[in-house]
């Protein structure tokens, strides 16, 4: 589902960036990348969780997060309608409207509470992720489904969930996000435990208390039976 209010905000923000930084690349949920090879690229969700927005549903926002040299360095989310600003700087810490946020410090699965998403197409990946669903539902306080996974990422980095996983994922839903977790003290992998990327296409953030916990449990469940 794409409105106009995503191809407005997205031309909105592009402009601004271009005029201030016409050199920087720039890759956007609606209209792809543009001078992708600088050193500099910022990369935009301008509405995510659109379903949610045009329903009026509290859980859509604004990600945008600038990589140098494929690093994140720089994030903001901007939680709608609440208007709560997230931010990240590397090196720097993680905010919530200029307050410093950090994980929780839960550390048992039995008293966590996480939160996952699902994708549109329903292949082996949205399979496994019932599976995990159900599984983490029984054994942990439960698993939450709000449709907006930059948001997603900013709950764990505050605290308010313990964790967050999710398949079939793009760039712009996590450049941002995975900045400000890692700031307020969160760890970030693929659901398998190895090294996530923006271009990964799963994703498990935590507070760290619980990452190998988790990644212990998911790989007994879906990867070891495969072998």
């Amino acid at each position: 589902m794409v409105t106009k209010t995503d191809k407005d905000s997205e031309e909105f923000i592009c402009n601004k960036i271009r005029e201030v930084f016409s050199d920087h690349g720039i890759l956007a949920e609606e209209s792809g990348s543009s001078l992708h090879d600088g050193q500099y690229q910022w990369i935009i969700d301008p509405l995510d969780g659109t379903t949610n927005f045009v329903h009026d549903y509290p859980s859509y926002g604004v990600s945008i997060g600038i990589m140098k040299d494929k690093e994140p360095i720089v994030a903001c989310v901007i939680e709608l309608p609440a208007r709560n600003i997230y931010t990240a700087i590397k090196g720097k810490g993680a905010f919530c409207n200029n307050k410093v946020i950090s994980v929780s410090n839960i550390d048992v699965l039995e008293k966590s509470l996480y939160v996952t998403g699902f994708g549109y197409k329903h292949g082996q990946n949205w399979r496994n992720n019932m599976k995990l669903f159900k599984y983490f539902t029984d054994i942990t306080q439960g698993v939450r489904r709000l449709g907006a996974a930059s948001i997603d990422l900013c709950h764990v980095a505050c605290g308010k969930v313990d964790g967050f996983w999710e398949y079939d994922l793009h760039p712009w839903d996590t450049a941002a996000g995975i900045l400000i977790v890692e700031e307020a003290g969160g760890i970030v992998s693929k659901i398998n435990g190895d090294i996530f990327s923006i271009y990964s296409n799963q994703i498990l953030a935590t507070n760290g208390r619980l990452h190998s916990d988790f990644i212990e449990k998911t790989n007994e469940l879906i990867y070891n039976e495969k072998k």
